[in-house]
C-alpha cells in the first residue's frame, strides 16, 4: 500500500542542506515560507507527590544532571519526569489537539468504545479528557512515572508499569492508544504483538509520533547548522542504548506485518517557528517552538550523557546552538507528525498484509508570503 502525494519541488542546490526527511511519495503539500519574516530569533518562549497508595520506591526518582527520571525499570526511558517535563507534556497535548482540530484520536474509536488502554500515559491528560468525553468507557492509563493527578474521572484509572514486561490485564480492550512513544522501547515489533493479543476482534490500534530527523523542503536547513548537529547525537545516542528515535516510520509495516487490516496513515506537520505564510501552520509554529525549545534539553541530557560521554555543559552547549537554529525564521524546517492506526479482524487468520487506503493530510501549504504579517509571540 502506498501513500498518496505528489512530488515535491527540487530543493535548493546546497552540498550542505539537510535532504527532505519525508520522500516525495509521504505527502502531497509543501509548507510556503512568510518572506516577511527576518530571521530574527530572539523569540522568548515562555515555559505531586500523587496516588497514595504507590510504594515508596517507585516515588525514589532517580536525580541526574538536574532533572529527575523514572524509578521503575530505572534507565530504560530518555526523558525526565520533573516538573518542567509535566508542563511540557501537557503544552504537547495542546499542540496535538490544535494539530487535529480537536480530535483526541482518528481511528473509528473516537467515538463507541468500551474499554480503553493508554500506553505511556504521561501525565494522564489524553485519558482524562477520553474519560471526560466518553463516560460510558474504561480507561486505563499505564506509565512508569506515577505523575497523574490524584483526582480523575471515575471510569479513569492508572497503573504504574513497565509495558516490555508481560501485560497481566484478564480482559482485552477495544481500544489501544499510543502517543509520542518513540525512543521508549527496544522493540516495536513486540509492543505491536503484545497489543495484537490484548485487543478483543475488531479492536483499534492507533499510534501518534514524531518522525525523525526533521525535514525540510527547500535546503534551508543545513547539515552545519546546531540544530542538524544536535539531532544526529542525539540520534546516535538513542541507537546506542537501544532504543531507536525510529518508531513513527515503523508502526504501519509492524502493524501490517502483524494482521492489522484498514491501516491508514496520515502525516501533518509541524513548523520549527512562525516562519510559514499560511496562518494555521503559523500559529501551529509558535506552539510547536514553545515545546520544542523546552525539548530540547530535556530529550538530550540522559542520552548524550549516557552514550556519548558528554558532561551536562557540553550538552547545554549543544542545546544552545540548537536553540539558535530552531528559533530561526529564515530555517523552513518542520517536524514530521504520523498518525498511524488499524484493525484488528473479527476473525484473525495470523500475519496478514492487507490494509487501506493511505491518507496524508493536506490541509495547505507552507510557503512564503512577501506581506504576511508576524503574529504577537
Amino acid at each position: 500500500m502506498a501513500d498518496t502525494a505528489t512530488a515535491a519541488p527540487a530543493p535548493v542546490a546546497d552540498n550542505d542542506a539537510v535532504p527532505t526527511g519525508i520522500q516525495a511519495d509521504d505527502h502531497d503539500n509543501l509548507i510556503e515560507a512568510d518572506a516577511q519574516e527576518d530571521g530574527d530569533s530572539a523569540i522568548d518562549v515562555p515555559f505531586r507527590e500523587s496516588l497514595t497508595s504507590l510504594r515508596s520506591s517507585i516515588l525514589a526518582y532517580q536525580q541526574e544532571n538536574g532533572r529527575t527520571y523514572h524509578a521503575m525499570s530505572a534507565g530504560k526511558y530518555f526523558l525526565p519526569n520533573d516538573e518542567a517535563e509535566i508542563e511540557r507534556l501537557d503544552l504537547q497535548h495542546h499542540v496535538l489537539m490544535l494539530t487535529f482540530e480537536g480530535r483526541l484520536c482518528l481511528c473509528p474509536k473516537s467515538e463507541g468504545a468500551k474499554r480503553v488502554l493508554d500506553l505511556g500515559t504521561g501525565t494522564g491528560i489524553w485519558a482524562i479528557e477520553y474519560g471526560d468525553a466518553h463516560p460510558e468507557a474504561q480507561v486505563v492509563g499505564v506509565d512508569l512515572s506515577p505523575v497523574q493527578p490524584e483526582f480523575v474521572p471515575p471510569n479513569c484509572s492508572f497503573e504504574i508499569d513497565d509495558l516490555e514486561k508481560d501485560w497481566t490485564w484478564d480482559r482485552p480492550f477495544d481500544f489501544i492508544f499510543s502517543r509520542m512513544m518513540t525512543g521508549s522501547f527496544a522493540d516495536y515489533g513486540a509492543i505491536v504483538k503484545k497489543v495484537w493479543d490484548n485487543l478483543e476482534p475488531g479492536g483499534y490500534f492507533e499510534a501518534q509520533d514524531m518522525g525523525m530527523p526533521l525535514s525540510c523542503d527547500d535546503g534551508t536547513l543545513s547539515k552545519s547548522s546546531g540544530l542538524w548537529v544536535w539531532l544526529s547525537l542525539v540520534l546516535e545516542a538513542m541507537e546506542k542504548l537501544g532504543r531507536p528515535i525510529s518508531a513513527a516510520q515503523l508502526w504501519k509495516p509492524l502493524m501490517e506485518e502483524q494482521g492489522f487490516v484498514d491501516v491508514t496513515q496520515t502525516i501533518y506537520k509541524w513548523p520549527t517557528n512562525r516562519w510559514p505564510r499560511d496562518k494555521k501552520y503559523k500559529e501551529l509554529g509558535m506552539w510547536s517552538l514553545a515545546n520544542m525549545d523546552s525539548g530540547l534539553e530535556s530529550s538530550s541530557l540522559a542520552p548524550l550523557t549516557r552514550a556519548m560521554g558528554l558532561s551536562r555543559e557540553e550538552v547545554l552547549l549543544l542545546v544552545s546552538k540548537a536553540r539558535k537554529t530552531l528559533r530561526d525564521t529564515n530555517v523552513h524546517a518542520y517536524w514530521p507528525i504520523y498518525v498511524i492506526h488499524g484493525r484488528k479482524p473479527l476473525h484473525p487468520t495470523g500475519s496478514q498484509t492487507t490494509s487501506g487506503p493511505a491518507d496524508v493530510a493536506a490541509d495547505g501549504e507552507l510557503a512564503p508570503e512577501a506581506s504576511a504579517a508576524s503574529p504577537a509571540a
